[in-house]
């Protein structure tokens, strides 16, 4: 991941200094697991602790000349033991380590941003409770449409990033899962008890059944859920850039004393943050198609998934959890313009109260026919003579025989489209408690 979009701690989970120690540690588990079954010597798990030493440059010297990360790994540890280390890597394929040491790492990285997401979601639920009643102008195809409540519009916000959070933390318990079986998943030379012993120590579980690898449908699920995500992110993200154009301007990112919108117009106060996030959220789709063409190897397992994965995890989580922690941050310090809200609802000049007056004929005993065509022909003038809708509607005979005048007033109230708007929060706070 580039260190422009890096954010502390999940960038060092992913440097080669924690890799090695990961590595190590699975190798640590497995001796100390051979030790509990009388294979390994006692003590021969905490000599090797005490004795090594990881040496990033070293460990990358060494596989110039081997070619092969693992097996330059496991000689500059042999190195620092000498015979005290036989028992080092014995009996294991350098995947039962790179794939165990793996699925720990995913681990982590799910679980940093389990817990950024678990403050995003706190940030949204405030914002939702704070503007449960703030009306403002529901949009459908970008065009009006009727009058909602700006918190409804962040509660749908809340409700999907709660069903991330559960596909997450149900992808998290997927990916948990290790393999110390050897070359071909058949524990010819390790028995399945040393790999249950061993991973329990690391926190994880055994794959049901294995190749040479974890196969790769795990992880594949486990990028499909960080993409999802991803554009979940990006749904916010999109409707901050909408809300804060020029001709809207309902909210707007936050502008620092000294930032520049443009090198040539000095006036510009641009969305970037949330423009930001809808690229690294297209990243983020890509990436999620490379997982897939992961799955299928060869036989017991080809190497051909290895180089884009080098690329693939550390990207996919580096870049999600900056996602959640930039928009945590963003909607913090939105800028949230209510009076412009007010504003916009009045644009079409009452024709986003439509339907009401059309349920209004109807009920008064016109058909659904009539009343929908009575009501369009005086929507089509509002929109082509630019005049008032209510006026309009007021001043129709067939409709001012039929609906009293304080009726169409009351029909004219945005604060109508508000009053199940109490029932949807309850469902939340039931559901909290």
């Amino acid at each position: 991941m580039i260190e422009r979009y890096s954010l502390s701690p999940m960038k060092e989970l992913w440097t080669l200094e924690a890799q090695y120690q990961r590595w190590l540690d699975v190798e640590l588990a497995v001796v100390e697991a051979y030790e509990e079954a009388g294979v390994a010597p006692p003590g021969t798990a905490r000599f090797i602790k005490e004795k090594v030493r990881i040496d990033v440059q070293k460990i990358l010297e060494k596989e110039k000349e081997t070619h092969h990360d693992v097996a330059a790994f496991v000689s500059f540890v042999v190195e620092q033991l000498g015979s005290e280390g036989r028992f080092f890597h014995f009996g294991l394929t350098s995947s039962d380590i790179v794939d165990t040491a793996l699925s720990m790492a995913l681990k982590m990285a799910g679980d940093l941003i389990l817990s950024s997401l678990t403050e995003l979601l706190n940030t949204i639920w405030e914002m939702a409770t704070r503007h449960h009643y703030t009306l403002i102008v529901g949009r459908t195809h970008g065009v009006h449409a009727e009058p909602t409540s700006f918190g409804l519009k962040l509660l749908n916000w809340y409700a999907m990033m709660k069903r991330n959070k559960r596909r997450l933390e149900r992808a998290v318990e997927e990916i948990s899962h290790g393999k110390i079986s050897g070359a071909v998943g058949n524990y010819a030379h390790v028995s399945p008890e040393i790999e249950r012993k061993a991973l329990e120590k690391l926190g994880l579980k055994p794959i049901e059944v294995s190749t040479q690898i974890v196969p790769r449908d795990v992880h594949a699920s486990f990028v499909q859920v960080l993409a999802l995500l991803g554009s979940s992110l990006e749904v916010i993200a999109l409707e901050i850039r909408h809300l804060q154009r020029t001709e809207v301007l309902e909210v707007e990112e936050p502008f620092m004393e000294k930032q520049k919108g443009s090198s040539a117009m000095p006036h510009k106060r641009n969305p970037v943050i949330s423009e930001r996030l809808c690229g690294l959220a297209r990243l983020l789709r890509s990436y999620s198609i490379v997982a897939l063409e992961n799955i299928p190897l060869w036989h017991e397992r080809d190497i051909s998934h290895s180089s884009a994965e080098r690329f693939v995890f550390p990207d996919v989580t580096g870049i999600v959890f900056y996602m959640v922690e930039t928009l945590r941050k963003l909607l913090e310090n939105l800028k949230i313009n209510e009076e412009k809200m007010r504003k916009n609802l009045e644009l079409t000049r009452g024709l986003i109260y439509s339907q009401r007056v059309l349920n209004a004929l109807i009920e008064s005993g016109f058909t659904r026919e009539d009343a929908y065509a009575v009501v369009q022909e005086l929507s089509n003038r509002a929109w082509e003579e630019n005049r008032d809708f209510y006026t309009l509607v007021k001043e129709d005979k067939r409709i001012r025989d039929v609906v009293p005048e304080k009726v169409l007033e009351l029909v004219f109230d945005p604060g109508y489209y508000l009053r199940n708007v109490d029932e949807i929060y309850k469902r939340f706070e039931e559901e909290d408690e």
